[in-house]
């Protein structure tokens, strides 16, 4: 055999060795495990400490933030990477306690920002060894609700302190004037007076306290608003007349929204009471109706003593009076508009206001119409009593 042959089988035989090395050691080699495809558990956790609608920070045993989400820089709890000293010093109790302690990291007035909520309560405990985790969470609207019923309540014992004092003094007098036919019926009617504004305030909190959701609202059904308007201007009908005001109507819409008829016809009689509680004797009151968006409006419009412009947002606030002296020789509770602003709220719309001092004011109530109401095209023909002049 030739040199060159010789060659030719060495390097044969070290190819085949070099291959037989590794497909042995292939063999024999252990066998990592496959990433697996997709999240992970530590992801998924990951992924919902981050979108948590509670601050979460976990601190070291040196009180360092070693992980914290965004949420807890929105609360305040973390700045620049440092935590509150306060929940740092509730952290160095669990340390050495082991048991879970609470703390307000309410923003102090001097951090506080208008993004930053009002009121922060947090819970700190041991989360493994030496780790810390404060769990906060945003506590303003328990708290905004909290102030709103103690003035809610302060509010009411005071209104209803006023009558229920009225008919002691009243019924007292009635005794002293016994034998006085003419004072006995004088004080009497004053009783009467009294009486009704008692009960008109105590049905008015009922109502109140029904669509802010202490009682279950009923079901809506498709409601006719020329029904709904007519059945209010009779029931105001016996004030307008008796202060010799007029209330001139548009013509019959067929409009029909989806509602409680007796709720919007609440909400629209307390419009039209409070047209005619405010404005001079004598002077027109006028109700419109019109499809506007999708949306039915019924605008009442008076000639009365207008409402300023910083008033105007808070004419929707219980017990919030303009006049305070005439709305108590009217027996007014200074709940009617509050009440028309739930209603519509109810119903998924709004009630807004116009108003110009010595002009008068338009209160329009606005109310979703029914589906096929939302193109114009589909409004039926007006039916029900013609409008006019009540």
């Amino acid at each position: 055999m030739t040199t060159t042959g010789y060659l030719a089988v060495s390097i044969g035989l070290a190819l085949i060795g070099v291959i037989a090395a590794f497909l042995v050691g292939r063999a024999t080699a252990p066998r990592h495990p496959r990433k697996p495809e997709g999240l992970t558990v530590a992801d998924l956790i990951q992924q919902i400490v981050h979108d948590s609608h509670d601050g979460i920070v976990v601190l070291n045993h040196f009180g360092d933030v070693v992980l914290h989400n965004p949420r807890a820089e929105e609360l305040g709890i973390v700045r620049n990477n440092r935590v509150d000293d306060r929940a740092r010093k509730a952290a160095e109790g669990v340390r050495g306690s082991n048991e879970v302690v609470y703390v307000d990291l309410s923003p102090l007035d001097g951090y506080r920002t208008g993004r930053q909520p009002e009121a922060v309560h947090a819970e700190v405990r041991l989360l493994v060894e030496d780790f810390i985790v404060v769990d906060a969470t945003d506590e303003s609207e328990a708290v905004r609700l909290e102030k709103t019923r103690r003035d809610f309540v302060a509010n009411v014992s005071h209104e209803l302190k006023t009558p229920v004092g009225a008919l002691a003094l009243l019924a007292e007098a009635v005794l002293d004037a016994s034998d006085d036919q003419d004072e006995v019926r004088r004080f009497s009617a004053k009783i009467m007076q009294e009486a009704t504004r008692l009960g008109t305030l105590v049905t008015e909190l009922i109502a109140l306290s029904r669509l802010q959701g202490a009682e279950k609202l009923p079901e809506l059904s498709d409601t006719e608003i020329d029904v709904v308007i007519n059945e209010a201007l009779s029931r105001s009908k016996l004030a307008a007349e008796s202060v010799n005001i007029s209330i001139n109507v548009d013509e019959p819409s067929g409009f029909v929204v989806p509602g409680d008829r007796s709720l919007l016809v609440t909400a629209l009689t307390n419009l039209l009471d409070n047209a005619v509680a405010y404005s001079p004797p004598g002077s027109p009151v006028s109700v419109s109706r019109r499809l506007v968006d999708g949306h039915v409006e019924i605008a009442v419009t008076d000639r009365g003593i207008g409402i300023a412009e910083d008033q105007q947002t808070r004419v929707f606030e219980r017990f919030y009076r303009v006049d305070k002296a005439r709305s108590r020789a009217t027996g007014g509770t200074g709940l009617g508009l509050a009440i028309v602003k739930h209603v519509a709220a109810n119903h998924g719309g709004e009630v807004k206001l116009w108003s110009l001092p010595g002009t008068g004011s338009t209160f329009t109530l606005r109310i979703p119409a029914a589906a096929a109401e939302q193109n114009p095209t589909l409004v039926p023909a007006g039916t029900g009593d013609p409008g006019g002049e009540l």
